[in-house]
């Protein structure tokens, strides 16, 4: 049974940081693709930044230049540094992890940007 566990979510003010964090475990497979969703309040869940086995990235217009996805493989674990927040970064963050067509997510974190 994989798991996938985030961290690092809280408040913070416009202009700070977080880093968030997602652990797999249950596995000893190695994803294709892993990455981070995100879904703000009212809205639906939206492909924030992904990262490749090969390790190319991939981000939405939106974060590129504030948001770095990097993963460690060999612990099947994947990071989000956020800088530079903004109110609209406010979302649960949702940790996805893809091996083929089949897909794991995570719980989400809270991520909230005050003004």
């Amino acid at each position: 049974q994989v798991q996938l566990v985030e961290s690092g979510g809280g408040l913070v003010q416009a202009g700070g940081s977080l880093r968030l964090s997602c652990a797999a475990s249950g596995s000893s497979l190695s994803f294709n693709v892993m990455g981070w969703y995100r879904e703000p309040p009212g809205k639906q869940r939206e492909l924030v930044a992904a990262i490749f086995s090969g390790g190319s990235a991939h981000y939405v217009d939106s974060v590129k230049g504030r948001f770095t996805i990097s993963r460690d493989s060999a612990k099947n674990m994947v990071y989000l540094q956020m800088n530079s927040l903004k109110p609209e970064d406010t979302a649960v963050y949702y940790c996805n992890a893809a091996k083929g067509l089949i897909a794991y997510w995570g719980q989400g974190t809270q991520v909230t940007v005050s003004s």
